[in-house]
């Protein structure tokens, strides 16, 4: 199912490559040619986009069949065919960029995703992206964590509350923060506190908040702090988190993990198409 925001980016990335029409194309490839490519991966990791990969040919020309061999969430490995592509030449070749940026880039945000959800297996937490996404990219790339193995947390600002230092400071304190957005919100919406020091927790737990996250801590002082916590919100930790220290922070016990990372730094899986004849 593709989004009306899924498919403006689409829309988007086809004006943007392709404009009035694929010169090369139309000069070299005789209309008439009928023919089929592969999409082939050439690195490893989780495999994610196909869906929209696909209806990249379909806004193209709907006469290009595209047939997956493998599915969002499958693993992949150099030299396996991605999916397979019959139809107009023309059309197949005028889509490839669009349709390997799209899978490259969703592919790498799952393939990292995977690898800081499996460094916490076992473990009780759960590992978070951020609003730290690409301009217009965000609902494919947050559909991308979760192919992955993680969690979206807020999707923009208008569907959670999370109060950050500045809002705190706008305010005049994490109380009167707290106070204003609970007598404007629905009963049903959770509030959430950003605190960077261990004496701001029990001004936040007083205010009745729902998530306390805890910015930026060394680990020692997310270890107090979940001691200080004890259960009474839910504790988020965000800021440093890499492979290498994600497990260390998850057995402090904290519940949630967010890692701006998962989008913004993800590198993409190689891919390139063929055309077989």
């Amino acid at each position: 199912m593709i989004s009306i925001l899924t498919r403006r980016l689409i829309q988007l990335a086809l004006e943007e490559d392709i404009g009035p029409g694929d010169i090369t194309s139309l000069y070299v490839v005789p209309e008439s040619l009928e023919g089929e490519a592969v999409i082939l991966s050439k690195g490893e990791g989780v495999l994610a986009g196909c869906h929209v990969a696909e209806y990249v040919y379909r806004e193209i020309d709907p006469r290009v069949r595209f047939l997956p061999e493998k599915r969002d969430g499958d693993r992949i490995a150099p030299d396996q065919i991605i999916a397979r592509l019959i139809g107009p030449v023309r059309s197949i070749l005028m889509g490839e960029r669009i349709c390997l940026n799209f899978l490259q880039r969703l592919s790498g945000i799952a393939t990292l995703t995977s690898k800081f959800v499996e460094a916490v297996k076992g473990l009780d937490v759960k590992i978070a992206d951020t609003r730290k996404t690409t301009p217009g990219w965000r609902e494919l790339e947050k559909y991308a964590v979760r192919v992955g193995g993680g969690f979206n947390h807020r999707f923009g600002l208008y569907d959670s509350i999370l109060i950050k230092d500045n809002h705190i400071a706008a305010a005049g304190s994490i109380t009167a923060a707290v106070k204003a957005a609970r007598e404007k919100a629905s009963h049903t919406t959770k509030i959430e506190v950003e605190v960077e020091k261990l004496e701001d927790i029990e001004e936040a737990l007083r205010a009745g908040v729902d998530i306390i996250m805890l910015d930026n801590m060394p680990i020692e002082m997310i270890r107090r702090a979940v001691r200080i916590i004890d259960g009474r919100a839910i504790v988020e930790v965000s800021g440093g988190i890499t492979l290498e220290n994600v497990r260390e922070v998850a057995e402090t016990g904290v519940d949630v993990i967010s890692i701006g990372a998962l989008t913004h730094s993800a590198p993409p899986i190689d891919m390139s198409m063929e055309l077989l004849r």
